[in-house]
């Protein structure tokens, strides 16, 4: 059985299920008609980067969490799965980004982040919701729905 991802239309904001495999046929909102932005499907984290965060993050239309990590932190490699896990499940309705902070300090002072992990999620380029704490997965979805996201199986 093919596996279906939900893809939001940017133009009309219409929820349209794609099989995988017709992901590369150029496909078209089913209610609009204009072709589907499906550079914003994303199964798995994305690494973000000071350079990169405003058109990864800010730019992106639709849901987004962003997860400060880094290496060290043992709480942080706890989050991990959940989040990796999160991203597929959720793929077409949110994005996941990971910006380490001991690499990208300047993102990481700009929202005041103090204590990692620390999980921002964002709708549309603004600040929702704040998360901090290595978090279960239960917790991190309820959030995540909270918001507006949908499973994409």
């Amino acid at each position: 059985m093919d596996e279906n991802i939900i893809v939001q239309c940017t133009n009309c904001g219409a929820k349209n299920r794609i099989p995988k495999a017709r992901l590369n046929d150029a496909p078209r909102c089913g209610a609009c008609h204009m072709p589907l932005n499906i550079m914003s499907f994303h199964d798995r984290p994305v690494v973000v980067a000071d350079s990169s965060f405003k058109q990864e993050v800010l730019d992106y239309p639709g849901l987004v969490i962003v997860d400060f990590w880094a290496p060290w932190c043992a709480p942080c490699r706890m989050v991990a799965p959940a989040l990796e896990r999160l991203a597929s499940e959720y793929a077409g309705a949110l994005k996941v980004a990971k910006l380490n902070v001991d690499e990208n300090p300047v993102t990481a002072s700009s929202y005041g982040i103090r204590s990692i992990p620390s999980l921002l999620i964002f709708r549309n380029g603004k600040l929702v919701d704040t998360l901090i704490g290595a978090m279960p997965y239960e917790e991190i979805k309820s959030r995540i729905d909270y918001h507006g996201a949908f499973h994409s199986n």
